[in-house]
């Protein structure tokens, strides 16, 4: 194939990749939508106690309809004046096909994968160079890594419950990118036509595809209200966040030392205060200082989860905004039109 249709059946994938995408967001959505509802303390039943109770019914009794009353009164005297009620109430049971939308949803998230994948691929043969030269090429490769993060992630524990919301980043990710982004496949500027574009880029797009999964999971917890909720514990969804930023950050620091790096060698210094590289620091710093609250301070819930929220506005302002807002070296990371 030449370089021309290489580029067009990229571009082809990628389409092809939003719109899988968009089928596995429906799965993983109907799963959600439709499966078990659980307490913030992951029980299936809810316990409320009415006033003037002696004694309670375990949250969990089976009910016929969904739900069941349970009374006892108790009359230590003759008027049996103290009478109260427990009501356990516990949510319908899901339908039979929920879990199977939910692998269903899998399914397309995989297929999609391979379709940007093929997207990343291809785009590289017609250029005949590392694919991230530019926004465009970039964001692709952004999306592709928070799906793979997330699918991997699957794969040893269960986190189908943040595959709608990683779904729908990448699908529109993906679409911002084709619209907004957009650039002809080419050659790059001198700066970037180095061997250091596989090591920083890369160690870049590997560590924003983990952030992007502690982002969703930050998000969810936010949103995650105290009751009945089919997303599950904040606990876990803490703990998913944690853990992918644990993973996530080591790797960004990479990214930023081999940035130093490759600045040297193309302009003859390690730092100089480009706004690219401002953000990648205040990005690190942020993050730094998330794990460091954690690990010495014990903090945790909603003002970690605020913390390492900002980290990921840094992060994305730094991947994004700054090329579109801002100036500087960096500025050859082309915005199409």
């Amino acid at each position: 194939m030449s370089a021309e249709q290489l580029a067009g059946l990229s571009d082809d994938l990628v389409l092809g990749a939003v719109l899988l995408y968009l089928a596995a967001m429906i799965g993983f959505a109907l799963e959600l939508a439709f499966g078990r509802a659980r307490t913030n303390t992951g029980a299936t039943a809810l316990t409320v106690t009415e006033p003037g109770v002696k004694e309670s019914v375990a949250a969990g009794s089976s009910m016929a309809a969904g739900s069941s009353v349970a009374a006892r009164s108790s009359g230590e005297s003759g008027e049996g004046a103290e009478a109260g009620a427990t009501v356990a109430v516990s949510p319908p049971e899901p339908p039979s096909w929920a879990p199977k939308a939910g692998t269903v949803g899998l399914v397309f998230g995989w297929v999609g994968l391979a379709a940007n994948l093929g997207s990343v691929v291809t785009r590289g043969l017609a250029v005949g160079r590392w694919p991230w030269g530019n926004m465009y090429e970039f964001v692709v490769a952004i999306c592709l890594a928070a799906v793979a993060a997330f699918l991997i992630t699957q794969l040893r524990s269960n986190v189908r419950f943040l595959g709608a919301f990683v779904m729908v980043t990448a699908a529109l990710g993906l679409g911002f990118a084709v619209i907004w982004l957009h650039v002809q496949a080419g050659p790059v500027v001198p700066a970037l036509n180095s061997y250091w574009i596989a090591i920083h880029v890369s160690a870049a797009v590997i560590a924003s595809g983990l952030f992007t999964v502690g982002g969703v999971s930050g998000i969810l917890y936010l949103v995650r209200g105290e009751g009945f909720s089919r997303l599950p514990t904040r606990t876990d969804l803490e703990r998913v966040a944690h853990r992918a930023i644990v993973l996530a950050f080591p790797v960004w620091t990479f990214a930023v030392i081999a940035g130093a790096l490759w600045a040297d060698k193309a302009w003859g210094r390690y730092w100089g205060w480009d706004p690219k590289e401002i953000w990648a620091f205040i990005t690190w710093i942020v993050y730094a200082g998330y794990l460091h609250a954690r690990a010495t301070a014990g903090w945790k819930g909603r003002a970690a989860t605020i913390v390492q929220l900002v980290a990921f506005a840094c992060l994305l302002f730094n991947l994004v905004g700054v090329n579109i807002f801002l100036g500087g070296l960096h500025s050859y990371a082309d915005v199409g039109g």
